[in-house]
């Protein structure tokens, strides 16, 4: 289908730089307004709407069945985030055919999801897939944000400005619409990978999943927003697909531009953050729409819980056989 651009030679432009400087847009949200701040996030923390959720039972492996090492790497470095280090988790499947490449499945804020007892455990629900046959032998990359390089991990307390550094550049990695990121992941991280665990990932973006929570949901969907061919599958819970650095534009980018071939498992909550930056579970129901509209292939998992990973959990055996079939 032709995409017919708006070639009206005397259509002004919808905001020059002016207005948008005018109107505040070129600046970060406030830290409170009308009586709101970032703090509101943490009434949709630990809701009891989560309650009803437990681990899926793909992560509690039946005794017997073969388990997947996990490789620890402490205090990374790289190029692409200079004066940051951080740690990343490899799981490793026990057993891996001769010559194949792996698939992949890149975790944001890694450990939250490996934790053997979080909400997730995804190491422990890759060897029942395995196990079962469900998938193909398939590396976890679980990676966290950078820590600026200044602040001490040993420290007994971090000061409030050491604590709102980490959380920048968080954001700064997560939260960005840029390609930064997935350029990170493909120009360092995976190679490391590679050479680390000695093993060689499969170069199929059908088969590389990009994954991730609230900022590091919507990561998740700009890497293969940006790099189609090299990441098509995506899986986004509580996703913070809101004014962040930008996130509110997603679905308009969904549906005026043509459909890209990713495939995207979204999950949130009707108690989800809402916050000064936006209303999670509407920008999520937004997306959804968005997603529809445009004719790509995604599924909407919408729950009774909060701004946590504990529904994911519970679908996250699910979620990967969809995403993978």
């Amino acid at each position: 289908m032709a995409i017919e651009d708006d070639l009206r030679p005397d259509y002004p432009s919808p905001m020059d730089v002016e207005t948008f400087q005018l109107l505040g847009l070129d600046k970060h949200g406030p830290r409170a307004v009308n009586g709101h701040s970032k703090l509101d996030i943490t009434r949709s923390v630990n809701h009891d709407g989560d309650i009803a959720y437990q681990p899926c039972p793909e992560a509690n492996p039946t005794k017997g069945i073969a388990r997947g090492k996990v490789l620890t790497v402490k205090d990374w470095r790289c190029e692409s985030y200079p004066d940051t280090v951080r740690r990343m988790w490899i799981y490793v499947p026990h057993e891996i055919p001769r010559n194949s490449e792996l698939s992949l499945i890149q975790f944001n804020d890694g450990y939250i999801y490996l934790d053997e007892n979080g909400p997730v455990r995804a190491a422990a629900v890759l060897d029942s897939l395995h196990a079962a046959g469900d998938i193909e032998p398939t590396v976890g990359v679980f990676i966290w944000p950078g820590r600026p390089t200044e602040i001490n991990p040993n420290a007994e307390e971090w000061s409030e400005s050491e604590w709102e550094k980490t959380a920048e550049q968080r954001s700064i990695e997560y939260d960005s619409l840029r390609p930064d990121y997935g350029e990170f992941l493909l120009g360092e991280v995976l190679p490391f990978v590679e050479g680390e665990a000695g093993i060689q990932i499969t170069q199929d973006p059908k088969r590389r999943i990009c994954c991730g929570a609230s900022s590091g949901g919507i990561a998740a969907f700009t890497c293969a927003w940006h790099f189609q061919n090299e990441f098509s599958r995506v899986l986004s819970h509580v996703g913070s697909f809101a004014n962040i650095k930008g996130g509110h534009n997603y679905p308009w980018l969904i549906r005026s531009t043509p459909r890209k071939d990713i495939r995207v498992f979204l999950q949130s909550g009707e108690n989800d953050a809402a916050t000064i930056y936006g209303d999670l579970p509407l920008a999520n129901q937004t997306m959804a729409n968005a997603l529809e509209f445009s004719g790509y292939d995604y599924r909407f998992e919408f729950s009774t819980g909060g701004h946590t990973i504990a529904h994911a959990g519970f679908l996250f055996a699910d979620s990967i056989r969809w995403l993978l079939r």
